[in-house]
């Protein structure tokens, strides 16, 4: 049975509701799936007075665990276009997997979030993806199969790069139904995927 990670920095929740659903998505298609996440880099105090959410059960995960998958799907907030500083952290370590090919053949996938519809989705995505293109990783986006990307009946995150929720200027808005939907669609994807290349 295909190994499934997803592997998440979540601020303030949304990406960390868009990771589970993009996990339903995955078991739905029979993958077995682990939800695990970065770890945070910013003071204790910091992120406390930033209101932080710090009570998210998925455990933290660690760069030597990655090669035990067979699909890694990564999911970042945006910053200014690109992914944070906790999730670059993270995969600036991976430099011996990289250097041994420990990734080559994998599948991998993206997805994010931002503030506003136009604040760096698409730019973020792909600087998730073009460390999955280094690693020689197999690029499963979100395809048009998952018409809700194209709907004009309400304001909606996903492109054909991946998952995607808009939160608002003070986080205030939560990943919509679309937008999960989206995200188990490309989990189902990503799974299915990696069902046909391991089996």
């Amino acid at each position: 049975m295909a190994k499934v990670l997803v592997l998440y920095y979540s601020t303030y929740g949304h990406i960390e509701q868009m990771a589970n659903a993009l996990a339903e998505g995955a078991r739905a298609a029979g993958a077995t799936v682990d939800v695990k996440r970065v770890p945070e880099t910013v003071p204790e105090d910091v992120a406390r007075n930033g209101h932080f959410k710090l009570d998210q059960p998925a455990p933290i995960a660690t760069v030597n665990e990655l090669p035990d998958y067979d699909a890694i799907v990564i999911g970042a907030p945006t910053r200014y276009g690109r992914m944070p500083s906790q999730m670059a952290a993270f995969l600036d370590q991976t430099g011996g997997l990289w250097a041994r090919g420990a990734l080559h053949g994998k599948v991998g996938a993206a997805f994010t979030s931002t503030a506003t519809q136009h604040g760096g989705q698409e730019t973020t995505l792909f600087s998730i993806i073009t460390n999955l293109l280094h690693f020689g990783m197999v690029v499963v986006g979100l395809p048009y199969s998952f018409a809700g990307q194209m709907t004009l009946d309400e304001i909606t995150g996903c492109s054909p790069y991946g998952a995607s929720t808009i939160a608002g200027g003070q986080g205030q808005r939560q990943p919509s139904g679309n937008e999960l939907d989206g995200a188990r669609h490309q989990g189902e994807l990503v799974a299915k995927t990696a069902i046909k290349l391991f089996g």
